[in-house]
């Protein structure tokens, strides 16, 4: 009877001990996993609310803004200040046929907008109908600015989503009503809440663009243009277009060919590939982190087994004593090892899931902090993988197993 209660007693303290054990080491997969697709919702999460900050403008958008020249040249002194015009758009536009969208911009400030006993300050833009092709606009009310508003220099706008709420903060719509700035009444024919954070001067939701035309006669700029933003057409970088812009510009302003500083070219393309590098060096970092992790866990696990295949040497003797094939002990085995394993990984896919849908409750108007369905699905698999191979080498162990030495440990 002593001896029944000593083997109990040792049977269900081995048995908690594989108990702890295996709550041990799922838990490593567990936190692996969670830590892995944690990063890669959050990483892609933080990409969305970076590229948000971006949203609606062309990611091929070059911006030529003149400035002071850096050299002589022609017996002109450096330090002299030169102008944009209209004629160098279409010197551009007819040179360089890569260009696909090209539009002059005028800039003014004014205090004192009003919409009857609100006021509100605003930068005013001077565009093209095309403008909304390299800016594009998120429309509220109304529509954006066209050709026929350019050809007839009509007194409209374009009012930021800013502007609209501190000159309409009861709301509706206020297109056909009218503003008035510096003695000039401009009716409201759209209402722009783009949010983009490009400014060009000034940010969307602060600007009231009016056509370009208008603008150049309202501000007395006869033919110069404060800058002059383009875009390159499909399949072709802005980056490739940049000294072609300053040589021809160079070659009609009498600037030196090598100052590079008589002319700032800012190039949104090179922003978008510095932000794409950067999310594409941190996936790299998340996977190679995460799969450590996730690795330590299933080697957590291939331990585990073989304890357990140590620890039940006499049942698996007995099974191939009786005619179990080595085959079925190898199934048996890997199987408990993918159970875990997938055990494991799935509660850290549903808590990962669970955290990420938290924070996107928490940040409002929050991009999603997500994993996407295939790599879930690629998480699943690759569980399955790396619990097969934590399992085989414990399998291979238990199919080595004699059934004579199985008895004699007994």
């Amino acid at each position: 009877m002593r001896f029944d209660l000593d083997s109990l007693r040792e049977t269900a303290d081995s048995l908690a001990r594989n108990r702890r054990r295996t709550i041990l080491t799922g838990f490593g997969v567990f936190w692996g996993l969670f830590m892995l697709l944690f990063m890669i919702g959050g990483g892609q999460g933080m990409k969305g609310m970076l590229e948000e900050n971006f949203g609606g403008f062309a990611s091929n958008t070059m911006v030529l803004i003149p400035s002071n020249t850096s050299k002589p040249y022609k017996g002109l002194p450096e330090g002299r200040s030169w102008s944009l015009n209209r004629t160098d758009i279409e010197r551009l536009h007819n040179m360089i046929p890569e260009i696909d969208v090209i539009s002059p911009m005028i800039f003014a400030i004014f205090n004192d907008v009003e919409y009857g006993e609100y006021t509100c300050s605003a930068g005013f833009k001077g565009v093209n109908a095309d403008y909304c092709r390299i800016e594009q606009p998120k429309m509220r009310y109304g529509r954006y600015l066209n050709q026929t508003d350019m050809d007839m220099e009509r007194k409209v706008c374009v009012i930021g989503e800013r502007i609209y709420e501190q000159l309409f903060p009861d709301g509706g719509d206020p297109c056909g009503k009218y503003i008035k700035s510096g003695g000039i009444n401009f009716q409201i024919i759209g209402v722009d809440i783009s949010s983009n954070n490009i400014r060009i001067r000034t940010a969307p939701g602060n600007s009231i663009l009016i056509p370009e035309k208008l603008s150049a006669r309202l501000f007395n700029r006869g033919n110069t243009v404060d800058m002059v933003c383009l875009t390159a057409k499909s399949g072709i970088h802005a980056s490739t277009l940049e000294p072609r812009l300053r040589s021809v510009i160079a070659r009609f302003h009498s600037i030196a060919p090598d100052d590079s500083e008589a002319l700032t070219v800012l190039n949104t393309e090179q922003i978008f590939l510095i932000i794409d590098n950067l999310f594409r060096g941190l996936k790299f970092l998340i996977w190679l982190v995460g799969l450590g992790t996730l690795l330590a866990g299933c080697i957590g696990v291939s331990n585990i087994m073989m304890v357990t295949v140590k620890e039940r040497t006499t049942e698996i003797g007995i099974r191939r004593a009786i005619g179990a094939m080595p085959g079925e002990i190898l199934a048996q085995i890997i199987s408990e090892s993918v159970a875990l394993t997938l055990a494991a990984g799935s509660a850290g896919i549903v808590f990962s899931v669970i955290v990420l849908g938290l924070i996107e409750k928490i940040i409002p108007d929050s991009p999603p902090f997500q994993i996407s369905f295939g790599t879930a699905v690629l998480t699943v698999v690759l569980l399955t993988m790396l619990g097969t191979l934590a399992g085989l080498a414990p399998a291979l162990r238990a199919m080595s197993v004699k059934p004579i030495d199985a008895m004699r440990d007994e």
